[in-house]
C-alpha cells in the first residue's frame, strides 16, 4: 500500500523543520505475530527484537524507491527518493507501552528523519516520534487522514542528538494521553495526545530535498510502563 502527500517540507528561517505534507511510502507487509496473553507487571517486556532472525514479522521489501530488510543482525530502511518516508510495522497490538531502540544513519544526507511509531491503527491514524541526523526532533500524529506535529509548527533542534552517523538511543512513552520522546537518556519532547489507546508499533525513516538515506535499527524493545 502506498500513500503520497504534496511536498512542503523544509527548514524554516527560524532553524526549525517543517514535516507537514511530506510525501510518504507506507510499508505494512510482514507475517504478523500472535503474542498470546501479555504480562501486565510494570517493566515487563511485551515484545523485543534484535533482528537476528528474519522470521520475526517485519517487512522484507525492495524496489526503486525504498528497501526494508534484516541486514547483519539489524533492521535497515533505505529511502532512495527525495521527500519520501517509509515505515514498517510487525503487525502487533498494544495499549500503553514504552518503546526503546538504537538507531543510526549508515549512509546519505544528514537532512533526514528517523524514529518510532506507536498506536498505529491504520495508515490514517498513528503517532510518530522523529529525530534527524542534523539534530532536530518532534512528535506528531496522523489522525483521520490529517497529519500534524504536536510539538509545534516544526521540528526543533536538540543538543542531545548525536549528529551525523552517531548512534542514538531512542525511548518512546505512549502512556494514557502522555507522549514523550527521549534521546540518549534525555527527555526532549513531551505532549498530550488522545488519538487511540491501542495499536501497533513500528520504525520509520525518510528524506527531504536530497535523495538517499539508509537508517539502521537494533535492539527494539516494547515494555509495560
Amino acid at each position: 500500500m502506498r500513500n503520497r502527500w504534496d511536498t512542503i517540507s523544509a527548514k524554516s528561517t527560524r532553524g526549525k523543520r517543517n514535516l507537514l505534507g511530506l510525501p510518504l511510502l507506507l510499508i505494512v507487509l510482514g507475517t504478523g505475530c500472535n503474542l498470546g496473553q501479555l504480562p501486565d507487571e510494570s517493566g515487563s517486556i511485551l515484545f523485543q527484537d534484535t533482528f537476528s532472525s528474519a522470521q520475526s514479522g517485519w517487512d522484507q521489501y525492495s524496489d526503486a524507491t525504498y528497501t526494508a530488510d534484516y541486514v547483519a543482525n539489524a533492521y535497515r530502511i533505505s529511502v532512495f527518493d527525495a521527500d519520501t518516508e517509509a515505515w514498517s510495522i510487525p503487525r502487533l497490538a498494544f495499549s500503553d507501552v514504552i518503546i526503546s531502540v538504537n538507531a543510526r544513519k549508515l549512509d546519505g544526507s544528514d537532512d533526514n528523519v528517523y524514529g518510532v511509531i506507536c498506536r498505529y491503527v491504520d495508515p490514517d491514524n498513528f503517532y510518530f516520534f522523529l529525530i534527524s541526523s542534523d539534530g532536530y526532533a518532534g512528535i506528531g500524529v496522523y489522525a483521520a487522514g490529517e497529519r500534524s506535529l504536536l510539538t509545534g509548527e516544526s521540528m526543533l533542534p536538540s543538543d542531545f542528538i548525536n549528529l551525523g552517523d552517531g548512534l542514538n538511543a531512542l525511548r518512546i512513552e505512549c502512556v494514557g494521553d502522555k507522549l514523550s520522546l527521549s534521546v540518549n537518556g534525555h527527555i526532549i519532547e513531551e505532549v498530550n495526545g488522545a488519538l487511540s489507546t491501542t495499536g501497533d508499533v513500528g520504525l520509520i525513516a525518510g528524506t527531504y530535498d536530497l535523495p538517499g538515506v539508509e537508517i539502521e535499527f537494533d535492539d527494539f524493545v516494547v515494555a509495560n510502563p
